[in-house]
């Protein structure tokens, strides 16, 4: 998936865990309590996910990720990240076409969260068509140990 001399795009093998997770870090998408460990990519890539990675071909580095997950009914975009020394140089926008064919391939709707003070990323998605769902607020139980077993 050839974009220009410098920049490729392309999808996730294991051995490029430790690069994206320095990403995730760098960007602050990594968090323990989000529990995106190796084991979990692996999990959703085998269940129709993937992700794309954006490589600087000078220096072989991973500076960006969109990770998609596949629930069978629609993608769900996450963790779509431009490493912070190569913002605002329009390669969010390569990262993103690629990933929107893809979903245009598939013939699935994509949905993403975003946090509404990161206003760049907000007007990213905006440009290309995605809609605010304003009448939805979104929970998450993240310790399951909080539920009883009876």
């Amino acid at each position: 998936m050839k974009m220009d001399s410098r920049y490729i795009i392309r999808e996730y093998s294991p051995e490029d865990y430790s690069q994206v997770m320095n990403l995730w870090i760098e960007t602050g998408l990594a968090r323990l309590e989000r529990a995106d460990s190796e084991e979990t990519i692996n999990r959703t890539i085998v269940r129709g996910g993937k992700i794309f990675l954006l490589v600087d071909t000078e220096t072989g580095g991973i500076i960006g990720t969109s990770w998609i997950s596949n629930d069978g009914r629609r993608l769900h975009l996450q963790y779509f990240a431009i490493s912070v020394d190569y913002q605002g140089k329009g390669l969010a926008h390569l990262l993103l076409k690629e990933t929107l064919l893809y979903a245009k391939k598939l013939n699935m709707q994509i949905k993403l969260e975003v946090h509404h003070t990161n206003i760049r990323a907000v007007n990213l998605y905006k440009k290309w068509g995605f809609k605010y769902l304003g009448d939805y607020d979104i929970y998450i139980l993240r310790d399951l140990s909080q539920i009883p077993d009876h």
